[in-house]
């Protein structure tokens, strides 16, 4: 007696194509994410060899390592007497970020906080889109409101003959790096537990006192973290700076002086240097430097971050 076939077959076929199908596309988008995980590091690998090859003429053959690091001279085009002392750009580079951490730290952990513990429904909305939206301006439009409005504001108020400085470029350089310290910040203090503010709350603390006494410290290292890759956001910036600072080579004495910051002197000069020139080669010499600088500053703010997922 022949049994008659099931009526469910083609439906279990299907079923067993359609497994075969998932199974093939989760393999083939953890490939992509694999991938595109690890060209980040084939990328950044990439770049420090590109900066480290163009850079090595210079450091193995040319470089004075005290010169570099303490004279304030950066002549590199003397036909006489060409110096590649790198002193007075760190220190106008540092100047420029620590004032624009002093005006940036204030306001994006206060923005943070106001945001992620007191603001509520449209309020909280509509301030994280403005703060979006603040850091979706270019730099160069920066660039312009320091030397368009900035420099004029400056020179009026304070009575110095140019307004273009470690003041203003610091200005604009904190309200550029305040919104990505802002989202960071809010991140880190969403990520305090809501039962630390009930318990805090539950004992008759006011919002404030919640706030000051029992959130901020859960939140420290996350904070901490978003004031170093606002630091790190400073010191890799290029074109602002450039045009806001003044571009002058010196060793600042007040905010009002001209300084030239290292990215500054990048983008400025490497466009009219002769390919494998010393003085190319010394640009190159600049940018592993800030590099190294700018990766310290962002592995160390990752690892914070990371200590705070494993807490």
């Amino acid at each position: 007696m022949q049994t008659a076939p099931s009526a469910t077959s083609p439906r279990r076929r299907h079923d067993l194509d359609r497994r075969n199908l998932s199974w093939y596309v989760d393999k083939v988008v953890q490939v992509l994410v694999f991938v595109g995980g690890a060209s980040a590091i084939v990328f950044i690998i990439g770049i420090f060899v590109f900066i480290s090859k163009e850079g090595y003429g210079f450091i193995a053959h040319t470089m004075d390592v005290a010169e570099f690091f303490t004279s304030p001279r950066w002549a590199p085009t003397s036909e006489h007497n060409p110096t590649y002392g790198a002193l007075a750009l760190i220190v106008g580079t540092a100047s420029v970020t620590g004032l624009a951490m002093l005006v940036a730290v204030p306001f994006s952990l206060g923005a943070a906080i106001f945001i992620a513990e007191f603001a509520r429904g449209k309020t909280r909305e509509i301030l994280k889109v403005m703060v979006e939206l603040l850091a979706a301006i270019p730099s160069v439009v920066w660039g312009f409101i320091g030397l368009s409005i900035l420099n004029p504001l400056i020179i009026d108020l304070f009575d110095v003959p140019v307004g273009l400085g470690i003041l203003n470029s610091g200005l604009i350089l904190g309200l550029m790096a305040a919104p990505i310290m802002t989202t960071i910040a809010e991140d880190a203090l969403k990520a305090v537990p809501d039962h630390y503010r009930e318990a805090a709350e539950a004992l008759g603390a006011t919002r404030w006192q919640v706030t000051r006494r029992v959130v901020l410290p859960a939140a420290r290292n996350g904070l901490v973290a978003a004031v170093l890759l606002g630091v790190g956001r400073g010191f890799g910036e290029t074109m602002a700076v450039l045009m806001a600072s003044g571009h002058s080579v010196n060793l600042p004495t007040s905010v009002f002086d001209s300084v030239r910051a290292l990215t500054a002197t990048i983008a400025a000069e490497l466009g009219e240097t002769a390919h494998g020139s010393d003085h190319y080669s010394a640009l190159f010499t600049l940018g592993i430097l800030l590099f190294v600088v700018t990766f310290v500053i962002n592995l160390t703010a990752d690892l914070v971050i990371r200590g705070i997922r494993k807490k």
